[in-house]
């Protein structure tokens, strides 16, 4: 089979050959610079004095090249927005060093510098005349929002204030995305997923607007959430505009790009916290269900595409409800999160949503532990999450840096060896 034709047989819940891999595929599926950097050098397949880029400078993930994606038989390539988290264009690279000493290469308005605390600070499209909207922490190896919530005045909040980075696709961004799929419909084999921006609500990585130079509205992480429960007509009244927004870009995507794209990554908003879900079914039901499904549900109508949603955490209780507003797709399957047995998860679920993810643990067992214990965890979990297709592997979440690299062989080699079917 293809790379195409076997992730498309696993999307419909068929049994391709062998279990299709992801690294890069979206903005959850990455690895981060740091390690990248040391994989393409074990394995040689660093060019000398070669730097990798950062792709997506939030979270500091290298560029997934062609070189690599076949060496690994990587099944997905992923196309992401024209700009970045920060909100400026990957283009026009310069060198950078990491902390740990890492040569990468990041994008011309990736201006940052240091604080008195050794912190490294970043600004919104790079623009230094406006507070800085991230801090890398001293020896740290990705960005962390920094709050920058005006006084609320409850007599003066207006939900379009946390609509203002939600507009219809430009011509140049569209344009974007109809040449680069375009480009690897036509000259490669692999599933292709897209990355549609202003589709996840209340993704609270994206509230604070670190992409913004000066974000209105309610912009503090605690005081979002808060405002879930004390304010849930605001946030509605938030997520209105924001789907009706999404369901015009959705129109304009696929016009651009038909039905070339395999998936559409739409939702990368938490609902879980590592012992539970952060939220009741019947408040998921009343704030989030009624949009999430909109959306999904014109996709499903006018497109071959599926929906892929992004949840960390403990999240069973929560599943049926995805389902049924219509995901396709669930990553990155937290296993090491509390109720989220991968055996329980396959019986329950396994012939209703493609699991995506789930392949290691990315917290305890890849980072500290050893290569015996992860060939182990990622014998055992593949081999529950492939019976019958419905399948993709990957790790949980993003390969973090400081990942012992005798760790990273040890699940492409336990991988290896139990894909096939």
């Amino acid at each position: 089979m293809t790379s195409r034709e076997r992730v498309r047989h696993t999307l419909h819940h068929k049994t391709p050959d062998r279990v299709p891999i992801d690294f890069g595929g979206c903005g959850q599926t990455g690895i981060a610079a740091s390690l990248l950097h040391q994989i393409k050098k074990y394995y040689g397949l660093l060019d000398k004095e070669e730097r990798i880029k950062i792709i997506e400078p939030y979270q500091m993930l290298g560029e997934i090249d062609e070189k690599t994606r076949k060496f690994f038989g990587l099944d997905v390539a992923g196309i992401f927005p024209l700009k970045n988290m920060f909100g400026f264009k990957n283009n026009n690279w310069k060198e950078w060093t990491m902390f740990d000493g890492t040569p990468v290469l990041v994008p011309e308005n990736f201006n940052t510098e240091p604080d008195e605390s050794g912190d490294i600070l970043m600004w919104a499209e790079g623009d230094k005349k406006y507070l800085p909207s991230a801090k890398m922490p001293k020896d740290g190896f990705y960005f962390d929002s920094i709050p920058r919530q005006k006084p609320i005045d409850e007599t003066k909040l207006d939900p379009k204030d946390n609509t203002e980075e939600f507009g219809i696709l430009s011509d140049e961004e569209l344009k974007y995305f109809a040449y680069e799929v375009d480009k690897l419909y036509k000259n490669s084999e692999y599933a292709i997923a897209l990355t549609a921006p202003g589709m996840a609500f209340g993704d609270i990585a994206l509230v604070p607007g670190p992409f913004m130079k000066d974000p209105k509205g309610i912009r503090d992480v605690t005081e979002w959430y808060i405002s879930i429960i004390t304010r849930p007509s605001y946030i509605k009244e938030v997520f209105r505009i924001q789907s009706k927004i999404a369901i015009e870009n959705l129109k304009l995507i696929y016009e651009a790009v038909g039905n070339k794209i395999d998936i559409i990554v739409i939702s990368g908003t938490d609902f879980g916290t590592q012992n539970a879900p952060m939220i009741s079914n019947q408040v998921y039901r009343d704030i989030y269900f009624p949009f999430q499904k909109k959306l999904n549900d014109w996709i499903h109508k006018n497109t071959t595409w599926k929906c892929f949603m992004h949840s960390c955490g403990s999240i069973t209780p929560l599943i049926p409800d995805f389902i049924e507003a219509g995901f396709d797709i669930l990553n990155p399957v937290q296993c090491s999160a509390c109720n989220m047995e991968p055996a329980m998860l396959k019986e329950r679920y396994g012939n209703k949503i493609v699991f995506w993810g789930g392949g290691v643990d990315t917290q305890k067992t890849l980072p500290f532990g050893n290569p015996d214990n992860v060939k182990k965890e990622v014998t055992e979990w593949l081999n529950t999450f492939k019976r019958g297709g419905g399948y993709i592997f990957t790790s949980i979440h993003n390969l973090q840096a400081k990942t012992p690299i005798e760790n990273f062989v040890a699940m492409i080699d336990a991988y290896k060896k139990n894909a096939n079917y």
